[in-house]
């Protein structure tokens, strides 16, 4: 069983920087593929990033490319979310989830969520 707290979340102007938190209990954090996803207002929740349960593998959907990066603390049960150079099209609730399986983009594999941080990005 794994229980996920996201933080950090609020409201930034367009071109700014916010740094999500995912904290996580449970001893067997850090045997879990954690993936950060994202729902806007009326559209479905997309995959934004992901990161192997060793952090040595990250993935990112192209749109956050080379603006947001993930990391982990296994020693803290945390992952990060470090967001820069925000869009207003980067407004939406953020989670994060954990899976054990190889399919880090599909939602549906994912077995543990958090209740979500609101983004917002103002221009």
């Amino acid at each position: 069983q794994v229980q996920l707290v996201e933080s950090g979340g609020g409201l930034v102007q367009a071109g700014g920087s916010l740094r999500l938190s995912c904290a996580a209990s449970g001893r067997t954090f850090s045997s879990y593929t954690i993936g950060w996803f994202r729902q806007a207002p009326g559209k479905d929740r997309e995959f934004a990033a992901a990161i192997s349960w060793s952090g040595s593998s990250t993935y990112y959907t192209d749109s956050v490319k080379g603006r947001f990066t993930i990391s982990r603390d296994n020693a803290k049960n945390t992952v990060y979310l470090q967001m820069n150079s925000l869009k207003v099209e980067d407004t939406a609730v953020y989670y994060c989830a954990a899976t054990l399986k190889y399919n880090y983009a599909v939602r549906a594999d994912y077995r543990y969520w958090g209740q979500g941080a609101q983004v917002t990005v103002s221009s």
